[in-house]
């Protein structure tokens, strides 16, 4: 569920917006009408924040806590997923 506010709403309702955000609420602020900004809260905001492995990185550590058999995947499972020919030849 989503909560909007206008600018001037905002300012006298601060402490009601920040307890929503806290408990998950998506919070716009608008301004005319048009939502220009979002108050979330800052767990959400250091979830965005967090980096994101590379699929490489996460692949390589689970093949080391996982076996591949295990899982039903074969040892060459990703090997045929990318055509390595040079592909068809193009004039212009």
């Amino acid at each position: 569920m989503s909560q909007r506010y206008s600018i001037a709403e905002a300012r006298s309702s601060l402490p009601r917006i920040v307890d929503q955000a806290e408990a998950g609420v998506e919070v716009q602020l608008t301004r005319r009408g048009k939502p220009v900004a979002a108050v979330i809260a800052l767990r959400v905001l250091e979830h965005l924040r967090g980096e994101r492995r590379h699929f490489r990185t996460a692949y390589r550590e689970f093949i080391k806590q996982h076996v591949l058999a295990e899982v039903g995947l074969d040892k060459d499972f990703f090997a045929p997923s990318r055509e390595k020919s040079a592909g068809r030849k193009v004039t212009l």
